[in-house]
């Protein structure tokens, strides 16, 4: 989409009824306490297992140009256009040139069209867990977020066993190696149309979906040089309807393939010119990494219907907040 000003009906929020709300309501302050275990259990996991954690960039002359309708938040200072930060994906590639593990608790913003809004599952501003290793596979990228997801989960049970009595019962620690399908073989079985939100719903534990077709993503997402029509990429899939957690992949590091990929998806080169100076200058490495998303993971730890009980201030598309 291209940059105007956002309209939308009337969905002012009252100040001070919200924070009435997160004094009242005790989802807030039960989801915040488990927020807060998600993100010292992910830390300690990446920690231990020898990752170097970086501060995120919040503002950029290039960024993650995503795959779906959206608004751009852009602005100019002293003469350079900046991008607000859809997520570090090409800044991690040059970071593992410095440490071969890293990650970041990086804050994104996405402008999200106001149809989302429901979802259930999307905020225009929120914060992923964004990792990447150094000339890695994507079985490795696997192998480290389930030590991850399961470590959390385990803490979480323990911890706060009454909070999770209360909001989601049923949830059970997942058994490593979590499942894998392609999204040729979820299309089989659940049709074209929401493969992806059924086969969640089918689902009782995490899975990880891979083989995603070549134009659905972007381009740093790596073609899988036997299987063209497909990406070594993946996402992984909270059960019971809860959908996408984690979405990454193995990456594209050579110039003249960097460029083939943006041509198919019509992406403009000129909006990239330093990613594709270093790309050229042959500094990019084969790299895997991807994100997790830390209040999706919350909503799914909590059965909640809405990702914007999972903290304070959240930013709905579409809704007015403070």
């Amino acid at each position: 989409m291209t940059k105007k000003t956002i309209e939308s009906k009337e969905r002012k929020v009252d100040t001070v009824e919200l924070v009435k709300e997160y004094l009242e309501n005790d989802v807030f302050k039960d989801a915040t306490l488990i927020q807060h275990e998600i993100l010292k259990s992910i830390r300690h996991v990446l920690d231990e297992k020898g990752f170097v954690e970086l501060l995120p960039v919040t503002v950029s002359p290039i960024t993650d140009p995503l795959n779906h309708p959206h608004f751009e938040a852009e602005f100019e200072y002293y003469g350079q256009k900046y991008s607000v930060t859809k997520s570090m994906i090409l800044h991690k590639q040059v970071a593992v040139l410095v440490h071969k593990k890293v990650y970041i608790v990086s804050p994104n913003v996405r402008l999200e069209t106001e149809d989302k809004m429901d979802s259930g599952r999307h905020l225009f501003d929120f914060v992923q867990i964004d990792m990447e290793i150094l000339e890695a596979s994507r079985e490795e990228v696997f192998d480290v977020m389930e030590d991850a997801i399961i470590y959390t989960i385990k803490n979480i049970r323990k911890k706060f066993p009454e909070i999770i009595r209360k909001y989601h019962p049923s949830l059970k620690t997942p058994s490593k190696p979590f499942k894998r399908y392609t999204v040729k073989e979820l299309k089989e079985k659940y049709g074209e149309d929401d493969y992806e939100k059924i086969a969640s719903l089918n689902a009782d534990e995490p899975f990880w979906m891979i083989d995603i077709p070549l134009l659905e993503r972007e381009f740093y997402d790596k073609q899988d040089p036997e299987r063209p029509d497909v990406l070594l990429d993946f996402d992984l899939i909270y059960p019971e309807g809860f959908e996408e957690a984690i979405s990454g992949g193995e990456r594209e590091h050579e110039y003249e393939q960097i460029l083939k990929r943006m041509k198919l998806k019509n992406t403009p080169p000129e909006q990239f010119e330093d990613y594709l100076k270093v790309a050229k200058a042959g500094i990019l490495k084969h790299s895997a990494g991807c994100g997790i998303g830390i209040e999706r993971f919350t909503r799914w730890i909590l059965a909640l219907d809405h990702v914007e009980k999972t903290r304070l201030f959240a930013k709905t598309p579409g809704k007015h907040s403070i």
